[in-house]
């Protein structure tokens, strides 16, 4: 039956699915922390500082092995939701060169826009009260646009769409649920913040990023397919599995 966009029933069923696919899920992620981890310590600390062109290359290895990693864990999460009652494959987890192109092209004009926004209030060092007006202006606005374009790669992932497409879309998604979107937004905040915060002073929790990063995604993917019903008014599939 149709449920409407309910933020306790988004956050149990996301739940749900994490303990249903729980070692799937960590194994993956496992393996990808280690894989990024071992590419950051080779850029750090055994490419020499000197070396201009092997630190970019090094650079965009991991950011290219990030985007993958974070385009396959979307597609592992999308696949257990929708292969629950049969057999996947490995290969349908692995993300597309339009995916990852898609993925890198919104990434990069977000980065371009932080990048001018930080020249520009550099520039304004002189000019105290322009400079902390302009500061708050863009901190509402980055908010508010984050809130709305958080759904781009659900989209590219699940909906193969192209980087412009995909921010339309995430756009349109959460025209008329912004307070609770907001609120799922917050909690996804929430459990990064909170053991980033504690692992300041107790380090070894820092590895729980291994447990809490797959997590919010899942949430994040839940969130969007549920999203994607309550538009459509169709049948709530995901609410049905719990």
């Amino acid at each position: 039956m149709y449920h409407p966009f309910s933020v306790a029933e988004t956050t149990k069923t996301a739940w749900n699915i994490f303990k249903k696919n729980f070692i799937t899920i960590i194994v993956y992620s496992v393996i990808s922390f280690f894989l990024l981890s071992i590419i950051a310590v080779v850029t750090e600390f055994i490419i020499p500082s000197d070396s201009f062109a092997a630190k970019m290359t090094a650079s965009f290895i991991l950011l290219f092995v990030q985007a993958y990693t974070t385009l396959g864990l979307y597609k592992l999460i999308f696949t257990v939701i929708d292969s629950e009652y049969y057999e996947f494959e490995f290969s349908q987890v692995l993300p597309g060169i339009k995916m990852i192109i898609s993925y890198l092209v919104v990434v990069f004009f977000i980065a371009f826009i932080i990048t001018n926004l930080h020249f520009l209030l550099v520039r304004l060092n002189d000019y105290t009260y322009i400079q902390a007006f302009v500061q708050n202006v863009s901190t509402i606005i980055g908010l508010y646009l984050a809130l709305r374009i958080m759904f781009f790669i659900t989209f590219v992932v699940d909906d193969h769409s192209g980087a412009v497409e995909s921010i339309r879309q995430s756009f349109q998604l959460t025209k008329g649920y912004f307070f609770k979107v907001l609120i799922m937004l917050g909690i996804i905040l929430l459990l990064i913040a909170l053991p980033a915060s504690l692992a300041q002073y107790y380090p070894i929790i820092s590895i729980t990023i291994i447990f809490t990063y797959p997590f919010v995604n899942i949430i994040l993917a839940v969130t969007y397919r549920k999203l994607v019903y309550s538009h459509l008014d169709v049948d709530d599939d995901i609410a049905e599995t719990n």
